[in-house]
């Protein structure tokens, strides 16, 4: 069976535009040339994480928003529900 894997060569070494394989992070892997090219480097990628984080938080957060919305409506079908069947609701 054939794998997709690098066969153990580096990391980038498959990647000819010499850029992270991540399309959301397109930083080039370049060797900085001095320590205000690596500062720059890792500000941007550190920046750029920092973005993707916080896209993600919100959607996790509204995801969970929409369920406990839906769970709060489904508790009321429920309580419905059992009015209409004439089942006592038992205290929370």
């Amino acid at each position: 069976m054939a794998s997709s894997d690098s066969g153990g060569r580096g990391k980038h070494s498959d990647n000819p535009s010499n850029t992270t394989k991540d399309p959301a992070i397109a930083v080039p892997v370049s060797d900085p040339k001095n320590m205000q090219e690596l500062t720059q480097f890792v500000q941007t990628l550190l920046g750029q994480m920092q973005d993707r984080f916080q896209n993600m938080s919100s959607q996790i957060l509204g995801r969970i928003d929409d369920m406990g919305a839906r769970i709060d409506d489904l508790e009321k079908n429920i309580a419905d529900l059992m009015t209409q069947a004439g089942v006592e609701e038992a205290d929370k």
